[in-house]
């Protein structure tokens, strides 16, 4: 009989220990510590996360949570204390605060509403649809430490020695043993003495010596070719960030246009008032 009674006993307590217990739904609003009653809240732990330095926002959360839930917990009880004054400075510091997060949340709404397929596509054909690219050269070169051994390879160039064969014996430069090859390069991007001699080649041809601070040059241009606009895709986060850019620009400007602005200029007051920070004493 009692073995009967204890079986059910214990099946009704492995029930007990079996059921799920229901989660708590999270939310800002979540409580997650008091001080005095003051709540603090999922909330402002996320708020105080979300403005950590760039070396913390990379650490995982269960390194942050004790950390960020000290300091707020600290922080109000400093506050709560009978030496915690809201002065001047305080005040005018959350008034500068709320300004600048509205103006935050503001831009944020204007940039995501500007950034359409439409406005990108816009600005990619802006940019570059009708634009000139440029040209882009293939150049080889020879590069020795003196102008007389640049001006005998230059005359044994010309004389018909192989210019990919001299660079592999004579180049003291990196692209010596590829037989003085610099791929493809657009205006701007070697040093100007050398972009400029080659700019005034003609294909095939070879000039020398050209100095720059690496030494002395033998150079030939290989092939030139209009450089193409790169596709949309590889220049998208370049344009979005110029369409949101411009489309927040434009926006303050006509609400600054619109709206009733009086400010007092230079000639009005004395400037040097800006550094008097006692005056938040007051």
């Amino acid at each position: 009989m009692l073995k009967t009674l204890i079986k059910p006993a214990f099946a009704a307590l492995a029930l007990t220990v079996a059921a799920p217990a229901v989660a708590e739904e999270v939310t800002a609003d979540t409580v997650v510590a008091t001080v005095n009653g003051t709540e603090i809240t999922l909330g402002n732990m996320l708020a105080v996360r979300a403005g950590l330095p760039q070396q913390y926002q990379q650490l995982p959360n269960d390194a942050l949570w004790e950390g960020i839930l000290d300091q707020i917990i600290q922080q109000e009880a400093l506050a709560q204390s009978k030496e915690a004054v809201e002065t001047r400075r305080v005040r005018v510091s959350l008034e500068n605060e709320r300004r600048s997060l509205m103006a935050a949340e503001a831009i944020t709404k204007i940039a995501e509403r500007a950034t359409t397929d439409n406005a990108i596509q816009a600005a990619y054909d802006a940019e570059y649809a009708n634009a000139e690219m440029g040209k882009e050269f293939n150049a080889s070169h020879i590069l020795v430490e003196t102008e007389e051994e640049a001006a005998e390879i230059l005359a044994e160039v010309k004389g018909g020695a192989d210019f990919a064969e001299t660079a592999r014996a004579r180049s003291t430069g990196p692209s010596g043993p590829n037989g003085g090859s610099l791929g493809w390069f657009s205006a701007g991007m070697m040093v100007q003495p050398f972009q400029t001699a080659v700019e005034s080649l003609n294909v095939g041809d070879v000039t020398g010596p050209v100095q720059t601070q690496f030494g002395w040059h033998v150079i030939k241009l290989n092939e030139t070719r209009v450089k193409e606009a790169p596709a949309l895709e590889e220049v998208r986060a370049e344009l979005v960030q110029k369409v949101q850019q411009d489309a927040v620009q434009d926006h303050i400007q006509s609400l600054v246009g619109k709206a009733e602005v009086t400010r007092k200029g230079m000639a009005e007051i004395d400037t040097s008032v800006l550094s008097q920070v006692e005056l938040l004493e007051e």
